[in-house]
């Protein structure tokens, strides 16, 4: 997207435009994960049951707790950088490399699927660091940083429920 199909003013904050499109386009996908990687934890806390029921209601809402809060931190970076941050749930089904679970699983194949879903969302936000590196962009690794600790810490947690 050039500047004068955005409406936006020049910028200069020390990383040129056609880096500061490609970080953002790469913040895009990481938004559209993690939305999606929130609106599935969210949902399993409404659903699930079972022996497990409270142990997992709990833990899967600190987990989409958090994840609602970076949703604003990864959005909020795109516009520093000059950029929309996609808010649709069209979008977001274009933009995300995590598909949708049908129906309810049982909660076993629910804590499967956000393995899952933290794993591809801590691979979103690693596959970016070569571009924010290039242009020397600080905030974005912080924010990058921080989301692949959470993802990857997250997904061990879970992981540990799945051994026998």
């Amino acid at each position: 997207m050039s500047k004068k199909k955005l409406g936006l003013p020049n910028m200069d904050i020390g990383i040129d435009a056609k880096q500061r499109e490609a970080i953002a386009k790469g913040l895009s996908a990481l938004l559209a994960d993690s939305y999606t990687l929130y609106l599935m934890t969210h949902n399993f806390h409404w659903n699930v049951t079972g022996p497990q029921f409270n142990s997992l209601h709990m833990m899967f809402m600190g987990q989409y707790t958090e994840q609602w809060n970076a949703l604003d931190i990864i959005a909020e970076r795109i516009r520093a950088l000059g950029f929309p941050a996609p808010g649709t749930y069209k979008e977001y089904v274009k933009l995300a490399s995590i598909k949708e679970v049908d129906g309810v699983p049982k909660a076993t194949d629910m804590i499967r699927h956000l393995v899952a879903a933290q794993e591809a969302t801590a691979r979103t936000a690693r596959k970016l660091f070569p571009v924010v590196d290039a242009a020397n962009d600080q905030p974005t690794a912080d924010v990058l940083t921080q989301r692949i600790d959470i993802h990857e810490k997250t997904a061990w947690m879970l992981r540990s429920l799945l051994e026998e």
